[in-house]
């Protein structure tokens, strides 16, 4: 069993990962890092877990959004992959600033 050591929000965690993935644990710690930094911009350091728990629910509803596009009707959803992710991405972009409003009137 591999071992990678990831860093989110600067703090560093060893990680383990099936021999041959670390590379994507790498990938997919980078994209929660990129979401943290995102929050952070938003609403300032709110405390580590708090960023970490935002981050996953930021992350989970694109994959719930990206879960519905792709089991709508095959034809629509080739065709339109790309507008499709253009569209999930502004949904996602404008649930962030709801919830950087929110923590800050808090």
């Amino acid at each position: 069993m591999a071992q990678v050591e990831i860093t989110i929000n600067g703090q560093s965690y060893r990680v383990a990962c099936e021999d041959g993935q670390e590379q994507r644990l790498t990938d997919l710690a980078r994209m929660v890092d990129t979401h943290v930094g995102d929050l952070v911009e938003q609403v300032g350091q709110v405390g580590h877990t708090r960023l970490l728990v935002m981050a996953s629910l930021l992350v989970a509803d694109e994959l719930v959004d990206l879960r519905g596009a792709a089991g709508g009707d095959k034809e629509e959803t080739t065709g339109n992959g790309a507008l499709q992710a253009v569209e999930v991405m502004d949904r996602v972009s404008c649930r962030l600033e709801a919830i950087a409003e929110r923590l800050n009137r808090a």
